[in-house]
């Protein structure tokens, strides 16, 4: 047993930072710092993704469309979804991914130009 604490958070300006906090035989957790003004470029999950804003405020495209979530949202998506993010206040992101996805994938996004 292992006490997750979400809220653990240290934010550098205008970067985006992750955090594995689970990774075992039933998925991944990934905790997402996301400071005010950082931007995780377009992007897309082989698997379906869940994503929810544990607190501040983000902007989410998805299908031409820029959606505003709050602490508390929550979007879900299919497979090879493309989508792109970025941090309206400094945001505690939660992203629960398949147990057959990878944390390089993860990383990779935050390195593209």
């Amino acid at each position: 047993m292992q006490i997750m604490k979400w809220s653990r958070a240290e934010f550098s300006p205008k970067e985006v930072k992750i955090n594995v906090l689970i990774d075992n035989e039933s998925g991944k957790e990934i905790q997402i710092l996301m400071a005010k003004d950082s931007i995780m470029k377009e992007h897309k999950a082989p698997f379906a993704i869940h994503v929810q804003v544990l607190s501040g405020k983000i902007w989410f495209e998805v299908e031409n469309k820029k959606l505003e979530l709050n602490a508390l949202d929550m979007i879900s998506l299919a497979p090879n979804v493309p989508h792109s993010l970025a941090g309206i206040e400094d945001s505690i992101i939660r992203l629960s991914l398949s147990k057959f996805d990878s944390i390089q994938r993860v990383s990779a996004v935050l390195k593209k130009p």
